[in-house]
C-alpha cells in the first residue's frame, strides 16, 4: 500500500518511538520504500541515526543503578534495566565474533551476552552464576544484532540465590534461552 510522504512519516515516527532500535532497512521493508528515502525522512524529521537513538536510550541514567559489576564488564550494551526485574542488552556481531569459514558466531559470546546481563540485572555487590541451564536455538551470523532480555523469576535472600531467565532474539526469532541460578550475598 502507497502511502504519501505526510503519512509515511507520520507512521515512522510513531515505529520510531514504539522501537527506537529498528534499523533503517527494516523500516524501508516496512514502508516500502528505499533506505534512502527513510534516511531523508529521519533527517527532515530530526531523527537520529540508529546508534544515537541507542545512546541516548542508555543515557537515561541506568548505568549507576547495575551494582554487581562495572558497566565496561558487560558483554553487549546495556538499553534498559530495573534491578531484580528486567534488563535489555544489545549485541552486534562483528567480524572478531564469528568463525572466519562460516561467519557463525562462536557460542561463548551469545552466553557471555546472556551471562553478563543475568549479573548486571541482581541488585547486589556480589552476583556470580552458580548453574546456568542453556540452549541455542538457531545459528546467529555475521552482522546481525542479538537482543537479549533477562528476567527474574525468584529471590530466595534466605539462600542467597536468584533464577534469572535470558532470551535473546534476533529480529524477533529466538535463537538463545538460558536459565540462570545467581548466587548474591545473604
Amino acid at each position: 500500500m502507497k502511502r504519501n510522504k505526510k503519512e509515511r512519516q507520520a507512521l515512522l515516527t510513531d515505529t520510531i518511538k514504539e522501537n527506537p532500535f529498528v534499523t533503517d532497512e527494516e523500516l524501508a521493508d516496512k514502508f516500502s520504500v528505499s533506505v534512502q528515502t527513510i534516511r531523508l525522512d529521519r533527517l527532515e524529521l530530526s531523527i537520529p541515526e540508529l546508534r544515537e537513538r541507542i545512546k541516548h536510550v542508555a543515557e537515561k541514567s541506568f548505568e549507576d543503578e547495575v551494582r554487581s559489576l562495572p558497566i565496561e564488564e558487560i558483554i553487549g550494551e546495556i538499553i534498559d534495566i530495573e534491578l531484580d526485574k528486567t534488563a535489555i542488552s544489545i549485541f552486534d556481531v562483528k567480524s572478531e565474533h564469528v568463525f572466519k569459514r562460516n561467519g557463525i558466531a562462536r557460542g561463548h559470546h551469545l552466553f557471555a551476552q546472556a551471562n553478563s546481563l543475568a549479573v548486571a540485572v541482581i541488585n547486589d555487590e556480589l552476583a556470580l552464576t552458580a548453574k546456568a541451564n542453556i540452549q541455542f536455538t538457531r545459528p546467529v551470523r555475521l552482522n546481525e544484532r542479538v537482543i537479549a532480555k533477562a528476567k527474574v523469576l525468584t529471590i530466595d535472600i534466605d539462600s542467597g540465590r536468584t533464577m534469572v531467565e535470558v532470551n535473546s532474539f534476533v529480529n524477533n526469532e529466538q535463537v538463545f534461552k538460558g536459565e540462570f541460578d545467581m548466587f548474591r550475598k545473604k
